[in-house]
């Protein structure tokens, strides 16, 4: 008898989606896992075959290009990539810049937008975070000035996830710096052909390796004022806010999956490794590790389906989003860690999983919104 990490919402439907999930990623990302690695990022090709098979924007309506479905599509395609390391292409961020222009975007912009992004003709990026604000939007620095028939945009962004690749990004600027959080705005801006924007270095991070993650400049870059979000200034803040709970379980779903990915790996290992005469599996210690793993799979599995559940149905709250953010991402550095040692030395390795999947959890408690700001969400709510 083996443990059964079940999922609550799952139906005969989405598990036919997810065989077609497992074999786009067995055969068109794993094989090419390593040199997306080494180059930084995964390479446009990708995000088309994606496309054309229907595993983006799968919860977008049909009428704007997308598959109809809702949040547990998107929640299958980010567990089989965080239960192998794949992090190549951030679907999770493309998803993201999808919902604001569904939620928040004028019928053009999405009748613009959402059917390239969906055929992964065009990428998604969200331009949030500088060199000098992260959590804090509120210090944002980025200036979208008017000019004749729009704006001029002035800044740089950094940290920006499939910022290489991006072919739109929604730039978070300040229409009016006099009003704080109310003068702030969400500008669309195509990156091709476009004077005075620029993509800088693909950063060197510890971990994600596959994923481009990358600097943005904007050099008094022209958009016209149609490319507002929502065409209304000063909606950006609330904007940003307003999607936040999608944001956030999108990493409780993946930290979960990858606990579940590093749990497998590391049974699979101590049963094949020896030592002393006998398997690894057999020692005391390691029961005790692995029940231990077990247990708290099994009872963020309860939590995290039900926070699923609740966003299909429209009723997550921003305080226990944050909640399921901060306890994935919290257990999946202990559990990957816990994993990670009983792999001894090769469990520092990079060709094993698991020293893939250590590296890759510490970002888990940074982006979204740092764990700090999670406890300071949740507060307010007590």
């Amino acid at each position: 008898m083996s443990i059964d990490f079940r999922r609550s919402w799952m139906d005969e439907d989405l598990a036919l989606f997810r065989d077609n999930v497992v074999r786009f990623i067995e055969t068109e990302m794993q094989p090419h896992d390593e040199a997306a690695r080494k180059n930084g990022h995964v390479g446009h090709a990708l995000w088309r075959k994606a496309g054309e098979l229907g595993l983006l924007c799968t919860d977008i309506p049909e009428e704007y290009g997308g598959g109809g479905g809702d949040f547990r599509h998107e929640a299958v395609i980010h567990e089989e990539m965080a239960a192998r390391a794949l992090s190549g292409m951030s679907t999770g961020v493309h998803s993201i810049v999808a919902h604001y222009f569904l939620n928040h975007g004028t019928e053009e912009q999405k009748r613009r937008y959402l059917p390239r992004m969906a055929r992964g003709e065009i990428v998604g990026a969200i331009a949030m975070t500088e060199p000098g604000a992260g959590s804090d939007l509120q210090g944002v620095r980025t200036r979208a000035d008017k000019v004749e028939g729009g704006y001029a945009l002035h800044g740089s962004k950094t940290f920006i996830s499939n910022g290489f690749l991006a072919g739109v990004v929604l730039v978070v600027a300040k229409t009016d710096p006099t009003q704080g959080a109310k003068g702030t705005s969400i500008l669309v801006v195509d990156t091709q052909d476009t004077p005075g924007f620029r993509v800088g270095r693909v950063l060197d991070k510890i971990g994600l390796k596959a994923q481009d993650t990358s600097e943005l400049f904007f050099d008094d870059v022209r958009v016209p004022a149609s490319a507002v979000l929502g065409g209304k200034e000063g909606q950006g803040f609330f904007q940003l806010m307003g999607d936040l709970p999608y944001e956030r379980l999108i990493i409780g779903v993946s930290s979960l999956a990858a606990m579940e990915g590093a749990y497998r790996a590391t049974l699979d290992y101590v049963r094949e490794r020896k030592a002393f005469g006998k398997p690894v599996a057999e020692f005391q210690n390691t029961k005790f590790k692995l029940a231990e793993i077990a247990t708290q799979i099994k009872v963020g599995r309860a939590f995290i389906d039900r926070c699923v559940e609740d966003l299909v149905a429209g009723r997550l709250d921003t305080a226990t989003a944050s909640m399921a953010k901060l306890w994935g991402s919290e257990a999946q550095g202990r559990v990957v860690d816990e994993c990670l040692q009983l792999f001894g030395g090769y469990g520092y390795m990079n060709e094993y999983l698991v020293a893939r999947m250590y590296t890759d959890a510490r970002i888990q408690r940074i982006y979204g919104g740092t764990n700090e700001i999670m406890k300071e969400v949740i507060s307010r709510a007590l």
